[in-house]
This record gives structure tokens, sequence and C-alpha cells, in this order.
């Protein structure tokens, strides 16, 4: 077993809220990722909270149980600065969360462009593993009784940027592709983006961006103004959005289970919230198409 999935099984052992045969990792590239193929075993590093060394992007995928499963599904990136992911809090633990309201959950490892020696490009290859990630879950939709028009896109501050990278821009998909995935669409009907940085972000929002839900505290200033930016062009591009930005929190407090602030230890109550009022988590109304 290689140490990544030594990681996740080691978060899925007794009194986890998913049980361990509703998921496995995926290869986006069943021969490795295009142009460096021959990098495709490279063992991933993981130690603790992260992991490193990411050469063969994959999907997690996490399973709700059967009877609360609704249709609806997000693609989670972690983040961790373009050096390592935060896989298991920044991952596993909202992966976790989504699939107690029915949701299904993919988790991204992709590649590291800041690591030290990366070989990849920030610009370039983060933004094809999410494109791709995409593109695989919505060819599979069927196969894991996934409604086509509620499968969102979820960031944690330099997964944010992934996940902008994805949002806003190209989705169609390949006409072309002898590759089935690569036909598929890739754009997201929503996305929930938690104190995230500036890359990504575009200086218009369109009309046609998906809804968004954001939230960051205040005294983590970056991600504060990244937020507060995104508002602004939201409410001229008239896209539902909702914003929620506390006093206090700094950057970094995961899914909120560390912070003694009341806020920030319930933000995810938030998120469920907006989830619910959106219609996300209403059983799905029609079959994967």
């Amino acid at each position: 077993m290689k140490p990544g999935q030594l990681l996740i099984a080691a978060l899925l052992l007794p009194g986890a809220l998913v049980a361990a045969d509703t998921m496995r990792q995926i290869p986006l590239w069943a021969n490795g990722a295009p142009g460096f193929e021959s990098r495709k075993d490279i063992p991933e590093q993981a130690r603790d909270y992260w992991v490193r060394n990411i050469n063969n992007p994959s999907i997690t995928v996490f399973l709700p149980f059967k009877e609360k499963a609704n249709g609806t599904a997000v693609l989670i990136c972690p983040g961790g600065g373009h050096r390592e992911l935060v896989f298991n809090a920044e991952g596993v633990e909202p992966a976790r969360y989504l699939n107690n309201l029915g949701v299904t959950a993919f988790v991204l490892k992709y590649r590291l462009a800041r690591e030290t020696n990366s070989p990849y490009s920030l610009q370039i290859h983060p933004r094809q593993d999410v494109q791709r990630a995409m593109r695989l879950i919505r060819s599979r939709a069927a196969e894991w009784n996934l409604n086509t028009n509620r499968i969102g896109v979820m960031g944690f501050s330099a997964g944010g940027e992934v996940a902008a990278m994805l949002v806003y821009g190209p989705s169609a998909g390949i006409a072309k592709s002898t590759d089935p995935i690569d036909r598929a669409d890739c754009h997201a009907d929503f996305q929930i983006v938690i104190y995230p940085g500036p890359l990504g972000v575009p200086g218009v929002v369109l009309k046609n961006a998906p809804p968004a839900f954001f939230l960051a505290a205040n005294d983590d200033v970056g991600p504060a103004r990244t937020i507060t930016g995104l508002l602004e062009k939201y409410r001229k591009a008239g896209v539902p959005v909702e914003v929620h930005l506390f006093a206090k929190g700094s950057h970094a407090f995961n899914m909120g289970n560390r912070s003694k602030l009341a806020s920030i230890h319930d933000w995810p109550q938030r998120m469920a919230d907006w989830l619910a009022d959106s219609g996300y988590l209403n059983p799905a109304s029609s079959p994967a198409k």
C-alpha cells in the first residue's frame, strides 16, 4: 500500500462516518499525466496532515450511505500553498461532513508547482488536473448516481485558487478527442470557497458563473480582500452569492474543529444551510445524464 493510501486507511478506522468500502482512489489518467507519464509510479509522501510529491494526480471517492445520497456531488481541492496538500483536514474531513449531508465527495490530489524541484507550472498543471477531475466525475455520473446539474467544487486556500481555475476557465469538452473523458464538459454547477488565494480570480465575473459560497476571517487580509472583491463582481453579474466574513479566525482553520471561536467552530453549518437553501440537499429530482 502506498503512503497516501495508508493515510486514507488510517483516517477511516472505526468511528469514521464513511464505510471504508465506499471510497477508493482513481488516477485522473490511466497512463499518467500527459507529458509526465514517466513520473506516474514515483511514490507520494504522506505524514501527519500532509501529502506531497504528487506525480500521478487522482481523485479519492467518498460515497454517502445509500439511504442518504441525494445525487449532489462536490469535488474538493485541499490547500497547502501548492507545496503540499492538507489532505486530512481540508480533504477527508470536509468529504465526511458532506457525506453526512447525503453529498458524494471527491478529494483531488493535484500537482504541486511550488514544491521544491517541482517540474510543474502553476499556471498549467493544477488547471489541467482540476478540469480532468471534473470531466472524470461527469463522465461517470451514472455510476455514482449523480445529478449532473448538481456537481460543484470546493476549495480551501490554494485549493480555492485551483477551484477558480476550474470555475472561471473554459469548460467545453474536446469534441474530437479519442478519450471519452476529455469529451465531457468540466463546468461546476456551484462553488464553495474557503479563505482563498488570489490566483485564478477573473477581472470580471460573467453572468453564467455558478452560484457561490465564500467564507473567510476578516483578520486573514489576503483571502478577505479576495472574497470582498469577488462579492462586488458577483453583484454586478447578478449571480447568486453568499459571503461570510468573520471578525477573527486567521488562516487555515480548516473545518473549524480546533477553533475556540464559536463562529469559526460552527462555520460548516453555514455551508450546510446554504446548500439546503439552494436546493442541493433535496432528493435528486432527475437521474444522472
